[in-house]
């Protein structure tokens, strides 16, 4: 092959590639979780057992400029002692392609109920967690969030 049919090849990959990774960012926005399934998902957590507001605390920015990768901490009030502590905290999302963000497991060693992660947001929605007591009960924060640039932008 000469040099010009090699750029030439190399061109149309990099275009493949490109239309490849937009295709999928124009497309995903379109397969959203919904308030419903997220929902569902934090009954499929809990079991459909009754989740109470409050002790839990999500710490997201309110305004995020962009939704590619948004630090996410969650505490939940708790001793943390072997006969009072949390065994596991959920993160969920009502806009995302998935509503399930993620589950940290705990044990009273873990010596804070103190999560810290980094997640991504198609949109602004509202980002919930719950966490799983250790005498089996639930609770929960939430907090709405508005992203002005979602991590795969429509039309892009």
């Amino acid at each position: 092959m000469n040099t010009d049919a090699q750029s030439l090849d190399l061109s149309r990959r990099a275009f493949l590639a490109g239309a490849a990774g937009a295709s999928i960012c124009v497309i995903a926005p379109s397969a959203r979780a919904t308030p419903e399934a997220m929902a569902q998902a934090i009954t499929d957590f809990t079991g459909g057992k009754p989740v109470k507001e409050g002790r839990v605390v999500v710490d997201i920015p309110v305004l995020l400029e962009s939704g590619h990768s948004v630090p996410t901490i969650v505490r939940v009030d708790s001793p943390m002692s072997p006969q009072n502590y949390v065994r596991a905290i959920a993160l969920f999302n009502e806009r995302n392609p998935q509503p399930n963000v993620g589950v940290f497991h705990l044990t009273p060693r873990s010596g804070r109920a103190w999560v810290s992660t980094r997640i991504r947001l198609g949109d602004s929605q509202k980002v919930v967690a719950v966490a799983q007591m250790s005498d089996g009960s639930f609770a929960s924060g939430s907090i709405d969030v508005i992203v002005t640039l979602p991590a795969c932008v429509e039309g892009a």
